[in-house]
């Protein structure tokens, strides 16, 4: 009997600890999840601001040397990403191949005009500098028109501050939803040993000495859960990684290893703290109030 008894609680022990690593991972994960989102929420900004093109048309009497010359100055400015020169031929055939029919057999003419796409840097993808840069190409006299999509850019530019404060927000509120659930996790597994904790202090063991093995067991359960939750962002940060390189997630290595860092100070912060007043809650309360 006893040692199916002791197989019992050894399973409970076990089942327990098992709760709360799987309980400090799944939270710190979630934690990591939203802190890489966050210290990535400029670039990932940054990138479908440059995403917006900004479509120099070019009048067809433009002369070979003024398009050079305007798409050299326009890749030594200050605001450019890049400049491609796009034929109007060129742009038949992508158009061609995106709607997939012929239409130049129809018309008869090629009614598009030779063109320069610009990236715009994402600093300056805002609706007053993309006016100027815009209002500055059309003094020349070779372009017919300048095109971007005002409406999008207005509308990034005015929802993008908004995202950023709630990002905040929720960002103050997940963590504290960590903190609890880790606290409420580490309280179940001292609960179970409340009768243990009570005897030792009988004996007279002091708070201290009955603090220590409880405390040092959460750490090692905060710093094992810590270690999960970081692999899981790993490998969630290097899939994304693969899918979208150009965002360049993993190339800020300090910033990465701080978030690593932070994740394993919280599981170890949290377990301890939490367990710290969990015993101290058991250690003051009388011998009856134990059953309660």
């Amino acid at each position: 009997m006893a040692s199916s008894f002791e197989k019992y609680q050894k399973r409970r022990l076990i089942s327990s600890y098992f709760s709360v690593v799987l309980s400090i991972s799944l939270v710190l994960f979630l934690l990591g999840l939203l802190g890489l989102f966050v210290i990535n929420s400029n670039k990932i900004s940054n990138y479908f601001k440059e995403q917006i093109p900004l479509s120099i048309y070019l009048k067809d009497d433009a002369k070979e040397v003024e398009i050079n010359q305007l798409k050299q100055s326009l890749e030594m400015a200050d605001y450019t990403k890049s400049a491609t020169y796009v034929s109007k031929d060129q742009a038949a055939e992508d158009h061609i191949e995106t709607i997939g029919e012929d239409y130049l057999e129809f018309l008869g003419y090629n009614p598009l005009q030779n063109s320069i796409d610009v990236e715009i840097l994402a600093d300056f993808v805002t609706p007053e500098k993309l006016k100027e840069i815009a209002d500055e190409i059309r003094t020349k006299g070779f372009v017919a028109e300048v095109e971007y999509d005002e409406v999008l850019v207005e509308l990034f530019d005015k929802n993008i501050k908004v995202i950023s404060f709630w990002i905040l927000v929720f960002s103050g509120i997940f963590l504290v939803i960590a903190v609890l659930l880790i606290n409420s996790s580490i309280r179940l597994s001292v609960y179970a040993k409340r009768f243990t904790i009570k005897t030792m202090q009988m004996v007279g063991a002091t708070k201290r000495f009955i603090r220590r093995p409880f405390i040092w067991k959460s750490v090692r359960l905060g710093i094992l859960g810590s270690i999960l939750a970081m692999i899981g962002v790993g490998l969630v940060l290097y899939f994304l990684d693969k899918a979208w390189p150009q965002l360049g997630l993993m190339n800020d290595v300090v910033i990465l290893s701080s978030l690593f860092l932070f994740i394993l100070l919280m599981g170890i912060f949290i377990t301890w703290i939490s367990t710290f007043f969990a015993t101290q809650r058991f250690l003051n309360l009388r011998t009856d109030e134990l059953y309660y």
